[in-house]
């Protein structure tokens, strides 16, 4: 195993933290929506409810998928290892199908406010961001080989 000798610098660590946050943030979101959980139903209006409990099947996987692959692309961050931007692009592409229900099907954002529709464009920026540095990473030889 070759291990590179360039050390990543503190931001870099900064970040995998902040991400990792992000995720398992996600994770959670995605096991109480799973579950049902009485404080995922408490987070939303009964309007929004009856769209939120038509989600298919598919946009579901989907947001699992994007968080699941985004948790796992955090700890190769941590790792530091190559397969973190692919885990990246796998969460970013995922978020984006499971968008084509959320804003293009069940047009979730005419139920909420301007303020909560702002994370329909972050959150698919952030995943963006972090297949970009994990990619940029890469190309620095921050990563181990």
């Amino acid at each position: 195993m070759v291990f590179s000798k360039t050390k990543a610098p503190v931001w870099y660590w900064i970040v995998s933290i902040l991400a990792f946050i992000w995720y398992a943030l996600g994770v959670y979101y995605f096991f109480a929506q799973t579950f049902n959980t009485s404080s995922y139903r408490a987070m939303y209006s009964p309007e929004q409810l009856m769209v939120v409990d038509k989600m298919p099947t598919w946009a579901i996987v989907a947001f699992g998928v994007a968080v699941i692959s985004g948790v796992f692309g955090v700890f190769g961050l941590i790792l530091r290892k190559e397969w973190t931007k692919k885990l990246f692009l796998v969460s970013f592409f995922a978020i984006v199908v499971q968008y084509i229900y959320n804003v293009f099907i069940g047009k979730m954002y005419e139920l909420f406010s301007l303020a909560e529709n702002v994370r329909y464009f972050i959150i698919p920026v952030i995943a963006f961001l972090l297949y970009y540095i994990a990619s940029n990473v890469s190309q620095r030889s921050w990563f181990k080989q």
